[in-house]
């Protein structure tokens, strides 16, 4: 049986282009994650991995799609060939039943996570640019009303609430609430 596997980064992202990759492929079952690679806890790969049975055949566009990271991807391959399945990278032009395959699948892996820390560099040395020249502030820190917020953090200081109450009243999220007690001492 032929297996499609799909990854977009984020729910707002169109599976399309992927899945028209495998419209004369003969897939039979697709499974699609609407989230990041870098976090390999997915629940679509997981229900995928728990599936495949021996002589299947696991496609994916390209090998980015399964991974993001050699390890990773390798654990993710070892985990399939331990079922006695096959991946297929069609990007790459990758079979994972053949020994070139294999060792091609390596090489694109590493290849893909250069390339991955490449992108990060040039965001991070882009933005330090930025803000050398005034341009990138960073975000728009959330306005609290100081007086209103003292108010509720001594309530909380008192045990009269509990700091999830005082967050609630403030329509704080934790991080900010826990940096505005710090920054203003509270």
């Amino acid at each position: 049986m032929k297996i499609g596997y799909v990854r977009v980064s984020t729910q707002e992202q169109n599976e399309g282009r992927q899945t028209e990759a495998f419209s004369n492929m003969g897939i039979e079952k697709v499974y699609i994650d609407k989230q990041s690679g870098k976090n390999i806890n997915r629940p679509q790969l997981a229900e995928m991995l728990a599936y495949i049975r021996d002589g299947d055949i696991v496609v994916v566009e390209s090998i980015s799609r399964l991974a993001r990271n050699t390890r990773d991807l390798l654990d993710i391959v070892e985990k399939i060939k331990n079922k006695g399945a096959a991946l297929v990278s069609l990007k790459e032009n990758i079979d994972t039943d053949s020994v070139s395959g294999k060792f091609m699948l390596t090489i694109f892996a590493a290849m893909a996570e250069l390339e991955r820390g490449y992108i990060l560099e040039r965001q991070a040395e882009g933005i330090a640019l930025a803000k050398r020249e005034g341009k990138y502030k960073g975000r728009t820190p959330i306005a609290v009303d100081e007086e209103r917020f003292r108010k509720v953090c001594a309530r909380w200081r008192a045990d009269k609430i509990t700091a999830r109450q005082a967050m609630a009243e403030l329509d704080l999220k934790p991080n900010t609430f826990y940096r505005r007690v710090k920054k203003m001492g509270v």
